[in-house]
């Protein structure tokens, strides 16, 4: 395992809370679970030019596999190559399932749950925070690391429980200068947060 000098940013992120920073090329950037089974649903776009951004086609059109792990190149919507996972403990991501939003809290479990706290508000509220250029229309599909999202023979989605535990992490070396976007799953419905959410350390450094 590759461990940071000086940490860039070192931050923990609180259960069901977003958080937006760059990543520099030549960082590394670490998502640790902390305490097991947390979804991070997240985003990445070109940090000169957000019209580019992550692009969960390119990318498993090019590893022809529909899980992340270690060796995976993330590409972005012009078919450049923006970070790759260098070292991965859990050993498997998904960037089938999205993020959760009122609407699918409405159409999986029922309308009472509608008005929930979800990753799309998240989204949403970081962006009104720290970048007013972006909107809804600016959110792709997204990168959940840490969970696991099984596809039947039949190709439909399973929302399964995790894979993850304490302590396991997943870590990038950045490859442009990227702007993450991270919502950490308030989901409290369906088994990917162990129906518990909990904080992420989010950490970056300079590469040697």
């Amino acid at each position: 395992m590759s461990e940071p000098g000086t940490c860039v940013i070192d931050v923990v992120i609180a259960a069901g809370e977003p958080w937006m920073g760059v990543v520099q090329r030549g960082q590394m950037l670490r998502i640790v679970d902390l305490e097991g089974n947390q979804a991070v649903d997240t985003l990445f776009y070109n940090a000169a030019d957000t019209a580019e951004h992550y692009s969960a086609q390119d990318t498993l059109q090019a590893q022809q596999a529909i899980y992340l792990t270690t060796g995976t190149t993330l590409l972005s919507n012009r078919s450049q190559p923006m970070l790759r996972i260098v070292e991965d403990t859990c050993g498997r991501h998904d960037t089938l399932g999205g993020a959760c939003s009122a609407e699918s809290n409405t159409v999986r479990y029922a309308l009472d749950k509608r008005h929930m706290h979800s990753c799309r508000d998240s989204f949403l509220l970081a962006l009104a925070q720290h970048d007013a250029s972006l909107s809804k229309r600016d959110l792709p599909s997204n990168i959940n690391f840490f969970m696991n999202v099984p596809v039947t023979p039949e190709g439909q989605l399973e929302f399964a429980d995790g894979i993850s535990a304490a302590g396991r992490h997943v870590q990038l070396l950045a490859l442009m200068d990227v702007r993450v976007l991270i919502s950490n799953c308030p989901q409290l419905n369906n088994p990917c947060n162990a129906y518990n959410p909990t904080p992420v350390r989010v950490m970056t450094w300079n590469a040697a």
